[in-house]
């Protein structure tokens, strides 16, 4: 297995607020660990958020002992979102501060997933099938579920970027889990919605299988896809070769 993690701040922000960590070793329980967190809040609450919530996990989860993987993940999450509220009362510039997140580990036989917001994971299937894997916690999401909104209209509807679901916003947040399989020469992409709000899917699909280039080239040239089209937030991808 190989993976690549590439984070890039845009063309429109100053200050990058997603924070990305890429594991191929063992993470106590968990035999690898990938995360892709994007932060909300002021100047320097988001960047705070992720950058905490990415640390205060990977702690807990290397303290786990006498779980399964997804209560492990469920465990460190909760303890994650305890701590954070307890750092924001302390200090005025993380009021409101919060993060999305998505961690996935991958097994012999499975891959599991945990989603909070509305950063993504795809299965690229080496037979070339695109799928997304999570599902987003946004207001403009339960719109398409609930039959309100057309999804072509999505990704310029004004309440675009309203997430439903953060680590942060409340004081029991529940995240969605997933098993997968994915099989040797399938690919996993985890992502920031930097990139799926400028970059169409099928354009993901086609950059991911240029197999003329390195991963590490291939995740590049995803964040210069997003860069290309405005770049109008932070940028992250961690791209896995099964």
């Amino acid at each position: 297995m190989e993976s690549v993690a590439i984070t890039d701040v845009g063309e429109r922000r100053e200050v990058n607020q997603d924070f990305v960590y890429c594991n191929d070793n063992s993470v106590g329980i968990l035999p690898n660990l990938y995360i892709v967190a994007d932060g909300m809040g002021g100047h320097k609450a988001g960047d705070f958020a992720s950058r905490f919530c990415v640390g205060e996990f990977e702690k807990e989860i290397k303290n786990m002992t006498g779980r399964t993987i997804i209560g492990s993940i469920e465990s460190a999450i909760r303890h994650t979102n305890e701590e954070l509220l307890k750092v924001a009362v302390t200090n005025p510039d993380y009021e409101g501060m919060g993060t999305t997140f998505v961690a996935a580990t991958v097994t012999e036989r499975a891959v599991f997933i945990a989603n909070i917001g509305d950063s993504r994971m795809y299965l690229l299937s080496k037979n070339g099938n695109l799928l997304q894997i999570t599902e987003d916690h946004s207001l403009v999401e339960e719109m398409i579920r609930d039959g309100k909104l057309d999804p072509k209209e999505a990704k310029h509807h004004p309440k675009k970027n309203v997430i439903t679901r953060a680590l942060g916003a409340a004081e029991h947040v529940v995240p969605d889990f997933f098993e997968i399989e994915a099989e040797e020469g399938d690919y996993l992409l985890i992502c920031s919605d930097g990139l799926t709000n400028m970059v169409e899917d099928e354009v993901i699909r086609s950059i991911i299988l240029q197999s003329e280039q390195t991963l590490a080239e291939r995740a590049k040239s995803l964040i210069d896809a997003a860069n290309e089209q405005g770049g109008k937030d932070n940028i992250s991808v961690i791209l896995i070769k099964r």
